[in-house]
């Protein structure tokens, strides 16, 4: 049986590579709105983060998404960044890899 190819990208925190499955997908869009993208498939710029409360934690405290997308971001956004990766974190411990 063939093995498959497993996409790997880099977490813009902690500079490492995990494969896709394991990373969300932050997009700025044209009119400079930064949302968080659970399909993976919006149009904009993008970078990715960890699957990890940590990581995203210190996403916050270094203003990484401010820096990457040079627009300014509010808390909002990070706090609910946080949310979004502890409820995926958690849904993955839960039901494991699917």
């Amino acid at each position: 049986m063939k093995t498959r190819k497993i996409p790997m990208r880099k977490d813009i925190v902690t500079n490492q590579m995990f494969p896709k499955r394991e990373l969300v997908w932050v997009v700025k869009n044209k009119e400079n709105e930064v949302s968080i993208d659970p399909t993976g498939k919006a149009a904009g710029r993008g970078a990715y983060i960890g699957l990890d409360v940590e990581i995203a934690k210190k996403a916050k405290q270094k203003r990484i998404f401010d820096r990457t997308f040079q627009v300014k971001i509010d808390d909002q956004f990070y706090d609910d960044l946080i949310a979004y990766v502890d409820h995926q974190q958690a849904r993955k411990e839960l039901f494991g890899d699917k």
